[in-house]
Formats: structure tokens, sequence, C-alpha cells
């Protein structure tokens, strides 16, 4: 009963951008090629629409890979026993 919780501080013990800036720029290309895409598939250009909509499964893999290894690098692995 006498425990103190942990400040913010404490529970994050650096902020995830600066461990990894690459995981918000590719979530920013990752829109931007998706609305892209959207707005080539709207002006009637399917096929460029079809090319952006493949690149965007691409830079989101990217994405989710930088995502998974950093956190393995860095040790946040949940499969790891503690």
């Amino acid at each position: 009963m006498g425990e103190v919780e942990p400040s913010l501080e404490e529970f994050l013990e650096e902020k995830k951008r600066v461990r990894n800036p690459l995981v918000p720029v590719g979530a920013l290309i990752t829109a931007g090629v998706l609305t892209a895409g959207l707005i080539s598939f709207r002006l009637g250009n399917s096929r460029l629409g079809q090319v952006l909509m493949r690149a965007r499964v691409v830079v989101q893999g990217a994405t989710v890979g930088l995502m998974v290894g950093t956190a393995y690098y860095y040790g946040d692995n949940p499969w790891k026993s503690r």
C-alpha cells in the first residue's frame, strides 16, 4: 500500500523517437505514398495508382521491419524471459 507510482520519466527510459528516428519518417513516407495513390485513383490513373499502392506496401513493410529490429536491438523483446 505504501508503494509510490513511478514517474513518467522513470517509466519511459528514453523517448522512442530519439532511439529510432527512422520509424516516424517511414510512417510519413507511407502516408504520403498512400495519399498520392488515392489521388491518382481518383483522377483516373489506375496504373500509377497500382504502382503507388505496391510502393506503399514495400515502405510500410520496411517501417515495420525497422520497428521490430530496433525493439529487438534495444532489448524490448516481449518473448524474452526476464
